[in-house]
């Protein structure tokens, strides 16, 4: 089957399909906020469905209002099918359309329009969704569909239209705008307050802000705890609450055995989250298992290539894999497509003093904004700048390293002294700080435990013992053996495909020009999973086909 072969030039595992944002033709331009939600429950829907590769949204996006075809935008993408459509608000009313493109040929295959009450929004996306994934599945090939696609999020429609506000807030990733998401996070819980996606969303905001440290860290990691904790109370398969679970392991509980799991959990509960891809990905680059973190990268690539997150993960494993010019090259992609990328300002100035360009790290670590470096991260980087070039300023500066190091909260002064004392190549010193910060759960620690810039410390015969101990790797855990077919014995296949052969012949259903999957099944009193299966394996054609 096509599916299978190569699409634009890349190899087929998965049927695949971008949704594009939904445009606002309301006469008010402020329901755009409302269109990028619709948008992106179809997605979250769609991404539920096992055998189709759906791109995240941030892929999606990026190409709002962009004067480019659909072939091309499909040849970025890499998938096969295009979903396009748009929203109209009128009071209490919507309209919908939507529309399926096959990419490659640029043709529409389907579409369809609905009008609603806005009252019935969650069953109207759960139906538009529904609708598409037969659609494909009748044009593309077999994968199984649930009765249900889209749960009713709420019963106050005030609280979800106020949680999509705090969405579209929250996906510009800037400080100001995350604070805004965080106030209509917190109306929407006011009207609801066990809104999911509310508490979920709001979880995420406290931890971005934790993670830059614009606000002090237990503060921050403090609440997005409490508010995780809350979504597993009402839902414990919560895939985005597992996502939280994994950073406020890493990040506040030193465990790094424990986020590995929880990333697994919440990919296993939603197999196309991007972000999660991106963590364990991260996970296994900074472990050292470098074949591991460049398969799960890769699939976090399909997802979402046009990405400025994923994009730096990239440029984080090229510089962790030694590729020092690469990452580079992708840092000062990430930075013109996000000025505001915290942390690619910082392996950008790693990536200098590994390529012997301390000096160039100095200037260049004078043009990052204060406010996207804090003081610790600019003292330790200008400290190993001198530690390379000027060993005398640098002795100065490790000073001053080593007294804010002495604080048991500031966790990139602890990071830093590792750095320092393995670029001297003082070993015992490296080595007696390292059991310090380990009993004081420093967690930025498990980020430069194996960074480059210790390659004199991996020859120590205690690298070994500690790099065990610090990333254990755990059981991933099992999923059960998946079901291949319906749970057809032979002969009971045999016997359905005769039947459905001979009510083709005799019957004729394909001269109805309304003849779908769903309703020929019905007519043979078939699952139209069971039928989608049996067309595509044992006839060995799509339904169109």
């Amino acid at each position: 089957m096509k599916d299978r072969k190569c699409y634009f030039g890349y190899p087929m595992r998965h049927h695949t399909i971008a949704v594009l944002p939904f445009k606002n033709h309301s006469s008010d331009p402020d329901h755009e906020y409302f269109a990028d939600g619709m948008t992106e429950e179809i997605i979250n829907a769609l991404a539920e469905l096992k055998g189709l590769r759906v791109t995240s949204r941030t892929s999606s996006f990026h190409f709002r209002d962009a004067r480019v075809s659909i072939v091309d935008i499909a040849k970025k993408l890499g998938v096969q099918i295009i979903l396009e459509g748009s929203i109209r608000v009128a009071g209490n009313s919507i309209r919908i359309s939507a529309q399926l493109i096959e990419a490659r040929e640029d043709y529409h295959f389907w579409s369809q329009s609905w009008d609603r009450k806005m009252d019935h929004i969650f069953e109207v996306q759960d139906e538009i969704s529904l609708l598409i994934a037969e659609k494909i599945r009748e044009q593309f090939g077999h994968f199984e569909i649930g009765e249900q696609l889209i749960d009713k999020q709420t019963d106050s429609l005030d609280a979800y239209h106020l949680s999509l506000k705090a969405r579209f807030h929250f996906n510009r990733w800037n400080p100001a705008d995350v604070k805004q998401s965080i106030t209509w996070w917190e109306q929407a819980l006011s009207f609801d307050p066990n809104h999911l996606e509310s508490l979920v969303g709001l979880a995420d905001a406290y931890g971005f802000l934790a993670t830059t440290e614009l606000i002090p860290r237990e503060e921050g990691w403090g609440k997005a705890l409490e508010l995780t904790n809350r979504v597993l109370k009402i839902d414990p398969e919560h895939a985005g609450a597992w996502y939280q679970l994994a950073n406020l392991s890493f990040f506040t509980e030193f465990d790094y055995q424990s986020s590995l799991e929880h990333t697994r959990k919440a990919i296993q509960l939603k197999p196309n989250y991007a972000e999660a891809l991106q963590f364990l990905s991260f996970l296994y680059t900074i472990s050292g298992n470098l074949e591991k973190a460049s398969r799960y990268l890769n699939v976090a690539l399909e997802i979402d290539p046009m990405s400025p997150e994923t994009l730096f993960f990239r440029a984080y494993y090229l510089y962790r894999s030694g590729k020092y010019d690469q990452a580079l090259r992708q840092i000062d992609v990430c930075l013109e497509n996000n000025p505001n990328n915290i942390p690619a300002y910082v392996v950008r100035s790693y990536c200098l003093l590994k390529t012997g360009q301390s000096d160039e790290a100095l200037k260049y670590l004078e043009t990052i904004p204060l406010e996207f470096i804090p003081p610790d991260e600019k003292l330790g980087i200008e400290c190993l700048a001198h530690l390379m070039k000027n060993k005398s300023k640098g002795n100065k500066l490790l000073e001053n390293l080593i007294q804010r190091a002495e604080d048991p909260a500031a966790f990139q002064a602890h990071s830093y002294l590792w750095l320092a004392y393995g670029v001297l190549g003082n070993n015992d010193k490296a080595y007696t700080w390292l059991a310090r910060t380990i009993e004081m759960k420093s967690s930025i620690l498990l980020l430069s435990f194996t960074d480059p810039l210790v390659e004199k410390l991996r020859e120590d015969s205690r690298f070994p013992r500690y790099q065990k101990q610090l990333y254990p790797q755990g059981q991933k855990p099992t999923t059960g053996k998946s079901k291949k077919g319906p749970g057809w014995e032979r002969e009971k296949i045999e016997q359905n495909l005769q039947f459905l052969m001979q009510f083709i012949e005799e019957e004729q259903p394909y001269l109805s020009p309304n003849l779908t999957l769903r309703s020929l099944a019905e007519q043979i009193q078939m699952h139209p999973n069971q039928l989608s299966w049996l067309l595509n394996t044992k006839v060995g054609k799509n339904f169109n086909e």
